[in-house]
């Protein structure tokens, strides 16, 4: 388990110089096994840019501790055990940014947004000219597992994302390089879309 803890570690280290883990937001995780389902997951409450021995935990394939510790998983762990229960996915990430709410608030109405015309959707494996990239939105329920129902409602494949309205993103992949990939492009896409329209006005 400690080549997935430097892994995971690697990747929380990356996000972090980029600024994305605003007031101890965001979480992260990485598969351990599938049997039985474990997975490492961020701590709750804890500073994203530092490092310490208690970042992560191992949590079973209902988001509780698989070992002894003091330490709580993330709140939304619970998002996280739909993506590993339904999926292949190796990897989970989910980040608070000021682009990612501004869109998810610009559509939340309309419970998608959906891009196009941008080259960069071609990290999505989405090759055709006139290729479309949709994000489904859902509210922020403020009750985990009621947040956690309507999210399961949208993971379907191995690779994926979904917007929380004025919350954030989550974006899972078969591994840490694919879903930091599809973040990576998520997040060019909402900034490019945020700057475009205040360009326009």
């Amino acid at each position: 388990m400690k080549e997935k803890w430097e892994e995971l570690a690697e990747v929380k280290r990356e996000l972090a110089t980029r600024d994305w883990f605003m007031a101890t937001s965001g979480n992260l995780s990485l598969k351990v096994s599938d049997e039985p389902l474990t997975f490492l997951v961020t701590a709750s409450g804890k500073d994203k840019r530092k490092e310490t021995k208690e970042d992560f935990l191992l949590v079973d394939a209902d988001g509780r501790p698989a070992e002894a510790t003091h330490v709580k998983p993330s709140a939304e762990t619970l998002l996280h055990v739909e993506i590993y229960n339904k999926t292949n996915a190796g990897c989970v990430l989910h980040v608070h940014t000021v682009d990612n709410n501004i869109v998810s608030e610009l559509y939340g109405d309309e419970g998608e947004v959906v891009f196009s015309n941008q080259e960069i959707i071609k990290a999505f494996g989405l090759w055709e000219e006139d290729a479309q990239f949709r994000i489904p939105i859902i509210p922020n329920f403020a009750h985990i597992p009621t947040l956690a129902k309507a999210f399961a409602d949208h993971v379907h494949g191995d690779a994926g994302a979904v917007l929380i309205r004025n919350h954030g993103i989550t974006v899972w992949g078969k591994d840490v390089f694919e879903a930091k990939k599809f973040l990576e492009a998520c997040e060019f896409l909402c900034q490019y879309h945020v700057k475009l329209l205040l360009i326009k006005r």
